[in-house]
């Protein structure tokens, strides 16, 4: 038997002071009874043996069919959202190989699960990418050699590292693991050979020299083709996806686009709104040319106006940062394009394309652990995306 003087809440369903105690079943009916005199009938939810329609019987079906097999219900979209980007920390790429000294290059190898990280501590380093302690597999020291720049051959079986100060290219034959230094190119004239690019199919090495010159070197022989000479001087250059041209970035704001195997100007364009330049990239499947300039501006061209218009519009001008971006990395399928500044602390952004809008959710603010971003490199898969900054970190994520 059930109390119900003692209970403030069974006390009001006495209908007489005979009712001191209630069995629980003659509770449990007063209580349905107080419930549907509150709701004003039965609720359909609670009719057991109501008859169902023909309709819900077919969904009932259905409903069974969904229970009868297991696996991914949720298909996830072709492309890539917009807005917010899934992603997590790991652990930091070098984290086996500590060092205090800038990151210079970070690069993912294109074929195996491998990241270099060189920096100004005159060593390569090659780690295992697994996102938790990223075991190191090992570092190339080179005496005297702060590193500029490090890149891997596009079959992956070279390194290939300038310095800051040096002419000499060093190239590492990772297969048979020797290192030969080449110390001078028949008819190279640089005192210093820093910036250079390897182009996506691996038959050119083209390096940015001074006062507007840039050579067209063989990367099986390492002898040099052929040179071009722009007005000014060379700010940056890049392959197209196809490797037939060179569009190059130069120190007045213009664009200069080259057919690799002529090495004639195809055209030249001003670069809107910019002073100087001082980035260029091209996506890889060949829609898209972005510049960066000196003012934080981003212009994302459309490739083929760049092959023909003088003055061609871009798809959108990214105003987001506010010093002169000297990072730019489009992400090998083409939905995400990354944008850094070394000038300024936290300058990395990374844009959606199609809809050149920015993920808001990197980077993190509050954090303040990414500091100042010298280089940039997504995984061949777009799994990872790794960042290099000046305190000696490459900063690694999901």
């Amino acid at each position: 038997m059930v109390d119900m003087v003692n209970n403030r809440f069974r006390k009001d369903m006495m209908k007489n002071a005979s009712e001191s105690k209630l069995s629980k079943d003659n509770l449990k009916k007063r209580l349905k009874e107080e419930f549907q005199h509150a709701m004003g009938g039965v609720p359909a939810w609670a009719e057991t043996n109501k008859r169902k329609s023909s309709s819900d019987d077919e969904s009932e079906e259905d409903e069974d069919d969904l229970l009868q097999r297991t696996g991914n219900f949720v298909s996830t979209s072709t492309s890539l959202p917009r807005g917010i980007l899934k992603m997590k920390n790991c652990q930091h790429a070098n984290a086996e190989r500590p060092t205090a000294a800038r990151i210079s290059s970070v690069q993912f190898h294109p074929g195996a699960q491998i990241v270099m990280v060189a920096g100004l501590d005159n060593a390569v380093s090659l780690f295992q990418v697994d996102g938790k302690t990223n075991p190191k597999i090992q570092s190339i020291y080179l005496e005297r050699f702060p590193i500029f720049k490090a890149c891997f051959s596009a079959n992956g079986e070279e390194v290939l590292a300038t310095s800051t100060h040096s002419k000499v290219l060093y190239v590492y034959d990772m297969l048979a693991g020797k290192l030969i230094p080449v110390h001078q190119v028949r008819g190279l004239k640089e005192k210093i050979v820093r910036s250079f690019e390897v182009s996506p199919d691996g038959s050119f090495l083209l390096i940015n020299g001074i006062a507007g010159y840039l050579h067209l070197l063989s990367m099986k022989t390492k002898e040099l083709i052929g040179s071009m000479k722009i007005n000014g001087r060379v700010a940056a250059s890049t392959f197209s996806s196809d490797s037939n041209k060179v569009y190059t970035s130069s120190g007045d704001g213009e664009v200069y686009v080259w057919d690799v195997n002529s090495r004639k100007c195809l055209n030249r364009f001003v670069d809107e709104g910019s002073l100087y330049g001082l980035s260029i990239a091209t996506s890889r499947n060949g829609q898209y040319v972005a510049c960066g300039s000196n003012c934080g501006v981003v212009n994302i061209y459309n490739q083929d106006s760049c092959l023909q218009e003088t003055n061609p519009k871009p798809i959108k001008a990214i105003m987001n940062l506010v010093t002169g971006v000297t990072s730019l990395t489009f992400n090998p399928t083409t939905e995400i394009l990354a944008i850094a500044s070394e000038k300024m602390k936290e300058a990395v952004r990374l844009i959606h394309l199609p809809s050149c809008t920015v993920f808001s959710n990197f980077p993190v603010i509050k954090k303040k652990n990414i500091s100042h971003i010298h280089t940039m490199d997504f995984s061949p898969r777009s799994g990872y995306f790794a960042l290099g900054n000046e305190k000696g970190k490459a900063l690694m994520y999901r």
